[in-house]
């Protein structure tokens, strides 16, 4: 039975991932392979696994993903904390920073991993167990724009984004950095995905904060390092990389 209930989920997913319903056009593809293959050296039905998707001519990425991992990466090699917090980001891109600085990895639904250099809590970003400028060193990728609007069991919220900001914008240190990315582009929310926002929201949410570079992957995915914010007025769906320093009260007061 497990034998057949395996079977049915793999060909199941053969049509969904990696690419939805494209493993329909290249399930002929697939039987001429499996016969061809067959006729050589016996296959078992019940072991077949059809992977219909990877037929490309180029390895397929996420740009937001790849990108913020390599730009978040690079700062915290040039910066070099003595420790890192990062709540709630794509947990491949931890575990790799883990390996070069110690860090901690904070989600609302915890990491259950044992790694050298790893620590994983469980936290809420909108209360989160850190006092006031405590933390020197913060990324948070790829996050802000779902809270408040129940995805991932959160309760609803339509300022859940703006108290998530406050929250991190609380806890980082005087001289502290934040590593943050959201999507750009035109501002809405797309219940109950995420939201979008202008750079300059983002940017009025952190009064505390000073915008130190902004880096941006376009709709086309193409990225765009230390670039001006003024990039974003045409897009759909970018995302935004800004590395932000808390401020001294001097600096604010005169900005």
């Amino acid at each position: 039975m497990a034998s057949l209930i395996n079977f049915a989920r793999q060909w199941l997913m053969a049509f969904i991932y990696p690419r939805p319903l494209v493993g329909i056009l290249y399930l002929p593809k697939y039987l001429v392979h499996c016969f061809r293959y067959a006729g050589r050296r016996p296959i078992q039905l019940l072991d077949l696994h059809p992977c219909l998707g990877d037929w490309t001519t180029h390895t397929p990425f996420d740009a937001h993903y790849f990108y913020q991992a390599a730009w978040l990466a690079r700062q915290l090699a040039a910066h070099s904390p003595n420790k890192h917090l990062d709540i709630g980001s794509d947990v491949k891109l931890i575990g790799t920073i883990s390996a070069f600085i110690p860090t901690e990895f904070m989600d609302y639904r915890p990491l259950k991993v044992r790694l050298p250099g790893l620590e994983c809590t469980r936290g809420n970003l909108l209360d989160l167990p850190f006092s006031d400028g405590s933390i020197n060193s913060l990324s948070c990728l790829h996050v802000v724009e779902h809270i408040g609007l129940g995805r991932y069991g959160d309760p609803i919220d339509p300022d859940g984004s703006s108290k998530a900001l406050n929250e991190l914008e609380r806890v980082v240190a005087l001289d502290g950095f934040i590593y943050l990315s959201v999507p750009v582009g035109r501002e809405r929310v797309c219940f109950n995905a995420h939201r979008v926002f202008s750079p300059k929201s983002i940017l009025a949410m952190l009064p505390k904060m000073k915008l130190i570079s902004f880096s941006l992957v376009r709709d086309d995915g193409g990225f765009m390092p230390e670039c001006d914010i003024s990039e974003t007025e045409d897009l759909e769906y970018g995302c935004g990389l800004f590395v932000m320093k808390k401020r001294w009260l001097d600096d604010y007061c005169s900005a």
